[in-house]
């Protein structure tokens, strides 16, 4: 019996190259509709974490009589509430001791609902934004030092939100590497040469 179902194969029996360049692109077209629609899946929970976090934020600033605007977005892959107005300091507190906390309380508001570990990031009054600049200023004098003396410098305890921050600027530093140790809440960054 002679199959008669039509083949991928043109009757030549030959598959020509525009044949395949047309597979590729089609494949390479559904791969790329999987990506934006993982994309588009991903940020869709991303910025349901942050309306969940906002929400909580504002119940809390109602609850201590604050005014701030709040500000939902979502930036290099994670969610962020950014909370600005005036009187806002005492959130903060010491050295953002205060917004580690709250950030750490609206991270689990947002568990409770998602039932997933986020990746939150809170920020009050620009104290992050603020902080990352103070921090980079002191990872590349620290680095200028390493590089100038050879030998490697601890700087002082910092949060975890402070070590990525120097971490971040070392790493696109030539000649230095950073490593932290110790424990919280005195873990530190260690700036080293780098070994050639």
């Amino acid at each position: 019996m002679t199959d008669t179902s039509t083949s991928p194969v043109p009757e030549s029996g030959v598959s020509t190259e525009a044949d395949a360049v047309e597979s590729a692109a089609a494949t390479a077209e559904d791969a790329g509709t999987d990506t934006e629609e993982r994309q588009t899946a991903d940020n869709k929970d991303l910025f349901q974490e942050s309306e969940i976090a906002a929400d909580y934020v504002e119940g809390l600033l109602d609850i201590l009589d604050y005014d701030g605007d709040i500000d939902e977005l979502i930036q290099a892959g994670r969610p962020v509430v950014e909370v600005v107005g005036g009187r806002l300091q005492s959130l903060v507190g010491q050295r953002g001791a205060t917004l580690e906390a709250l950030q750490e309380l609206t991270r689990l508001a947002v568990f409770r609902q998602t039932g997933k570990p986020s990746r939150l990031l809170l920020d009050v009054g620009g104290y992050r934004a603020n902080r990352r600049k103070e921090l980079a200023a002191v990872a590349k004098n620290a680095a200028e030092k390493v590089k100038e003396y050879g030998e490697a410098i601890k700087l002082e305890p910092m949060s975890a939100f402070e070590r990525k921050c120097v971490h971040d600027v070392i790493n696109a530093l030539p000649g230095v590497v950073s490593e932290s140790e110790g424990v919280e809440p005195s873990r530190r960054i260690v700036v080293h040469p780098a070994e050639s």
